[in-house]
């Protein structure tokens, strides 16, 4: 996203990535749609949105200023967003190990926000929120998904969630401009070019592995990747020159801590 953003809006970053993402999978539609009723196809277009387009625009919006370790700092909270979204919108039950979890884990949210707050850089906040939003999203998108698509195979979901949203992605890098972009531009190259990337392997690629995990583990332990997003990112962001303050690191551990506490099952 990072790169992206040097030639290209987020909208268009957002836009690339989705329309790639269809593009691979295109040759698994026409059995995905053989092998789906309406009201499937409606719940792919819908998690689509919630999963992937939506969060894609406002991660994007949010790398503008803010660097890419923080927002997989606060990505971690999506398995906590999972749980509440269960317990208010789907009616899941949860003990107080899960509970104590997801409070556990906005304490660590709260750390993150604690120095933008106390200089009054509402910029921060205000990225960081967007961010926010978008793991509410992927905790409505897994709960979906794991209510009304389980029986859907995972390679069939990925496919009709991103083919079907090609017009969409389509009219967007229309109406931002991206088709008189200077594609001799090394900068813009380099740009398309990370955003197709992302689009293949961490959209496409990975949203598949992501339902073959659910459907196989459950919808809490495949929200859990976010586990290792975190550490990933901010290995990427110290070889981007990026720094890490202490204070993360600490917001982090509480953010894990509270995702480990919200997912622990009892002992039998």
């Amino acid at each position: 996203m990072k790169w992206g953003l040097n030639a290209l809006t987020p909208y268009e970053i957002a836009g690339l990535r989705m329309i790639s993402a269809g593009i691979v999978l295109l040759p698994f539609f026409p059995q995905a749609w053989r092998h789906s009723t309406p009201k499937v196809r409606l719940f792919t277009i819908l998690i689509g949105m919630l999963g992937s387009f939506i969060p894609a625009i406002f991660f994007c919006i949010a790398e503008t200023s803010l660097n890419s370790s923080v927002a997989a700092i606060l990505n971690a909270t999506t398995p906590l967003f999972v749980v509440l979204v269960g317990l208010i919108f789907f009616h899941r039950s949860a003990g107080v190990m899960q509970i104590s979890g997801v409070v556990v884990g906005f304490l660590g949210v709260l750390l993150l926000f604690y120095p933008s707050l106390s200089e009054e850089n509402h910029v921060f906040s205000s990225k960081s929120l967007l961010v926010l939003m978008a793991t509410i999203m992927y905790g409505f998108n897994v709960n979906i998904a794991n209510c009304h698509l389980l029986q859907t195979k995972p390679l069939h979901i990925a496919a009709l969630s991103f083919v079907l949203l090609i017009p969409l992605d389509l009219s967007l890098l229309v109406q931002q401009g991206f088709p008189a972009r200077d594609f001799y531009s090394i900068h813009v190259q380099k740009a398309v070019l990370a955003s197709v990337v992302l689009g293949v392997f961490g959209t496409a690629t990975a949203t598949w592995l992501f339902y073959v995990l659910m459907k196989k583990a459950g919808p809490l332990f495949s929200a859990m990747v976010t586990y290792g997003i975190p550490f990933v990112a901010i290995g990427w962001g110290l070889l981007d020159g990026e720094e890490v303050g202490y204070l993360s690191l600490l917001a982090l551990l509480l953010i894990l801590a509270g995702v480990y506490l919200a997912n622990k099952k009892k002992s039998p």
